[in-house]
């Protein structure tokens, strides 16, 4: 699971795909280096809905999955996809500072130590 703080782009419309699947995308913009990035997230299913109370403009935390898959194409050539797949989405409260960078996070990595006895003291 990650997520990226950013100002909505574009809010692109529902697709219905196929009978059983339907998709929607919107592109956030990250501003937090010196050139803004325009990050493409795919939203489906249940979630296309997620983003309807945003507007064009407005800050807002993405969460999301990297997806990744492999297709085969008709003449046998393997090709590779990745996708972001956001699952909720946060309203940013406005703060002081207009230019506040966006930010993006993986979760905490989990240390492994091994547990000190009075043993394993070196003094």
């Amino acid at each position: 699971m990650f997520n990226i703080t950013g100002t909505i782009r574009v809010k692109g419309n529902e697709q219905q795909v196929s009978e059983k699947f339907k998709k929607r995308e919107i592109v956030l913009t990250d501003n937090s280096s010196q050139y803004p990035q325009h990050i493409s997230f795919q939203l489906t299913q249940d979630k296309c809905s997620i983003i309807e109370n945003y507007k064009v403009g407005d800050e807002i935390k993405v969460f999301f999955n990297l997806r990744g898959r492999e297709w085969t194409s008709p003449q046998n050539e393997i090709k590779y996809f990745n996708s972001l797949e956001a699952w909720k989405v946060e309203a940013i409260a406005k703060s002081t500072s207009q230019n506040e960078p966006a930010t993006m996070s993986a979760p905490p990595m989990q240390e492994f130590a091994p547990a000190l006895t009075d043993d394993d003291l070196p003094f």
